[in-house]
Order: structure tokens, then sequence, then C-alpha cells
């Protein structure tokens, strides 16, 4: 039994080191705080909007618009925001796999290798889910 769990545990490392992208550079953690403007900026904003040209309000609108597409072009490609980091180590503790799936937003090997670890061994899976929470991994 000793000699098939380790083969076993070597495969799923081979596995998981094979199929981990490189990637060429480290991104920089995005530190921006997220609050409201005060109401008084809102309100002098609005009216600042509404004085402006015909032609300058579309060009402002186009502006914001090609803003919001390159925002989901980043959120899609992982350079969003990182994820509360305190609630994603909590649930890798109580449950593992789930926090694994939140952190990487998609069924991959990771999530595989963390599903099993944590139904054979619920420690290694705990071990490696909070790995890959914290981007050690």
């Amino acid at each position: 039994m000793k000699k098939i769990t380790t083969r076993f545990l070597t495969l799923l490392v081979m596995v998981s080191v094979c199929t981990t992208p490189v990637l060429a550079a480290a991104l920089p953690a995005d530190n921006t705080t997220k609050t409201e403007p005060a109401p008084a900026t809102v309100t002098s904003a609005v009216d600042e909007f509404k004085n402006l040209s015909r032609h300058e309000r579309k060009t402002r609108i186009k502006e914001a618009k090609k803003l919001l597409k390159d925002y989901k072009a980043d959120k899609r490609a992982g350079r969003a925001a990182e994820t509360d980091q305190v609630l994603l180590a909590i649930l890798a503790i109580l449950l593992p796999p789930l926090a694994v799936y939140l952190k990487e937003e998609e069924v991959n090997s990771r999530f595989w290798i963390s599903l099993i670890l944590t139904l054979l061994f619920w420690i290694p899976g705990v071990i490696f889910a909070l790995l890959v929470v914290f981007d050690a991994i």
C-alpha cells in the first residue's frame, strides 16, 4: 500500500509540474483602495460633464467604454485585483478544492490535485490549497 501511495503522489507531482504555466515576469500587485468618492466630488463631476459640448461628451463616453473593455480583458486574463486572501485562506482550511477553484477561476489540474489530496489525506489537501491560494506554487 505504501508503494502504491508513493507512486501515486509522485505521479500527481509530475502532472502538476508539467501542466503549470511558466510566467515570463511577475505582474505588479494592484494596491488601489476600493472606496466611494465623496458626494460633493460626484456632483461636481456630473456638473462638469453636463457643461461639455456634445462632441466632447461622445469622446468621453467612448473613452469610458474603452477603459471598461480593457478592465474586463484584464480581469479575464487574471490581472484584475486580487480576491480577499483571508476568505480564501479560511476556505482552504475548510474546503480546499473550493478555495483552489475560486483562486484559479476554472477547473484545472490544480483543482483535481487538491480534490484528490483532500479526499485521501485532508491535511495535504489543505497544505496544497494554501500554497495555491498564496501563489507559492
